[in-house]
């Protein structure tokens, strides 16, 4: 199994100190974090795309560039792209371009996004959320498969015979879906044979177990062989040297921002009770000591028989410290057991 880590590169303040950092502290604390991943071993880190005051990552591909600089094998993915309100050429530019600076680490992980600031942002309209990401995902591996693109749409403008460069050292450059929850998101995952990123977030991961079931039929449906292709993880995440103190150091910035987020969506205020009980055995959260984390991803593996698992560590401002002992914690202690689990059942 793959692991590794994502973020949105979070600006909060932080809920002890009220601090808040500058975006360029921020930037420069991510490449860090992205530089550590790779030398402790991980395999992917992901930086999604978002237009809010409270994000510093509105271009993923620029940061992940920089990081590519800094680092030797770890795989560079967004987390996501929000393909809908972009464009598909320029997309494949800027990833084709830092998979090229990378020497061939480079992937998109497409979505339709959790916020919708970036329709209005860039002039298109909430009604067309779904036709929109159909209609460019379509482009987008159009383009993927063919140099010279003729190719026509209602939300953009016709391509004619037209050449897009530069091309990627990975042919093909790899495109994940990346979806909540939505079956019809799955199935199409699923049906154009492109692996599937399944972002758990709150419940029970089993709830979710019917929905990569879907894919998989899906994508045996539309002549796809399941085997061959991946399923990824995302959850929500944290490891310190104790549980107690994982659960202490995360909560406070989890629920400041998953608060403010249910005032914003009709979501109740989030109580600790309620995230002892999404920490516990059988809920969505993976925090705790590194040996419950173990725990927490060799169940879901039961469930999904996934193989990739990122954890996003920073839902909230976390310190800097603080982040870094985690992803050393992730690379050191996890990842070598999980893989070695995987490992012996895989020969059982």
């Amino acid at each position: 199994m793959e692991l590794g880590v994502y973020t949105f590169g979070e600006l909060t303040q932080d809920p002890t100190t009220g601090h808040l950092l500058s975006p360029a502290r921020r930037l420069r604390d991510l490449v860090e974090e992205v530089e550590l991943a790779d030398q402790v071993g991980l395999d992917v880190f992901g930086l999604g795309e978002h237009h809010r005051p409270d994000y510093v990552v509105s271009a993923p591909a620029i940061v992940l560039a920089a990081a590519a600089e800094r680092t030797k094998r770890i795989r560079l993915t967004s987390a996501v792209t929000v393909l809908s309100s972009d464009d598909p050429v320029r997309v494949f530019q800027d990833f084709a371009t830092l998979d090229l600076l990378s020497g061939g680490r480079a992937e998109i992980m497409a979505g339709r996004g959790s916020f919708i600031e970036s329709f209005p942002l860039f002039g298109y309209d909430l009604d067309d959320y779904d036709a929109l990401f159909a209609e460019k995902l379509d482009l987008l591996l159009k383009i993927r498969s063919e140099e010279r693109v003729s190719w026509s749409g209602r939300h953009r403008a016709a391509l004619a015979d037209q050449p897009v460069y530069p091309r990627p050292v990975q042919d093909p450059l790899p495109v994940w879906i990346a979806v909540g929850g939505t079956p019809q998101s799955v199935v199409r995952a699923g049906a154009l044979g492109l692996p599937l990123a399944l972002g758990i977030i709150g419940g029970q991961p089993e709830r979710f177990a019917p929905l990569v079931s879907l894919y998989r039929e899906a994508a045996s449906r539309a002549g796809h062989d399941p085997k061959s292709l991946k399923v990824g993880i995302n959850t929500h995440a944290y490891i310190a040297d104790t549980s107690q103190q994982a659960a202490d150091e995360f909560f406070p910035a989890y629920a400041q921002v998953m608060t403010k987020l249910g005032r914003e969506r009709g979501w109740p205020p989030t109580t600790r009770p309620q995230f002892e009980a999404l920490r516990g055995p059988r809920g969505a959260l993976a925090v705790g000591s590194a040996q419950e984390v173990i725990d927490k991803i060799m169940l879901q593996y039961e469930l999904f028989r996934h193989d990739r698992y990122l954890a996003q560590f920073s839902v909230g401002t976390l310190p800097h410290g603080q982040i870094m002992h985690a992803i050393e914690l992730l690379g050191t202690k996890v990842a070598p057991v999980v893989r070695a689990e995987i490992a012996g059942k895989a020969t059982v």
